[in-house]
């Protein structure tokens, strides 16, 4: 697997320089949509299409329920499913209400599938497009994070 990136200029307003930087970004090659997803599961599951549906369907569906009743789900090695918010920051704790939330999001954690998958995945740098300009790299498994917490404090 390859994690394609592109280079960007970002222009970081938080200090009186306004000090332009340059970030990577990933890119993918597209998406694959819904019914695509379940006619290469009927292929790789020898399951009946209809039965991938119903199947994923259904998941969808007791996702959506248990995730409205406030529990986390967890759907094996593939990853956990969690309600979360984004909220303003207040300077008082009784100025803290239901309204200084401004979002309302749905974390996923991905299970250890994922993270040995990723561990592993090699880097492509690409121009505008799918153009390759350097070729894909391998990271060493002990060195950088597993998208936990400590990589990404923010969630």
């Amino acid at each position: 697997m390859s994690i394609r990136y592109v280079v960007s200029k970002r222009v970081f307003g938080f200090d009186e320089k306004k000090a332009e930087k340059f970030v990577a970004e990933s890119r993918t090659l597209g998406m694959i949509e819904f019914d695509e997803l379940c006619e290469e599961v009927t292929k790789v599951g020898l399951v009946p299409r209809g039965a991938v549906k119903f199947v994923l369907d259904a998941l969808i569906d007791t996702l959506k329920l248990n995730i409205n009743k406030g529990f986390s789900v967890q759907l094996g090695d593939f990853g956990c499913f969690r309600p979360g918010i984004q909220a303003k920051s207040q300077d008082k704790l009784e100025d803290v209400t239901a309204s200084t939330i401004c979002r309302r999001k749905i974390i996923f954690t991905p299970g250890t599938i994922f993270l040995d998958m990723l561990k592993s995945a090699s880097l492509t740098r690409m121009a505008s497009g799918n153009t390759v300009i350097s070729g894909g790299t391998t990271p060493d498994p002990d060195e950088g994070g597993d998208g936990g917490i400590e990589d990404d404090p923010l969630g």
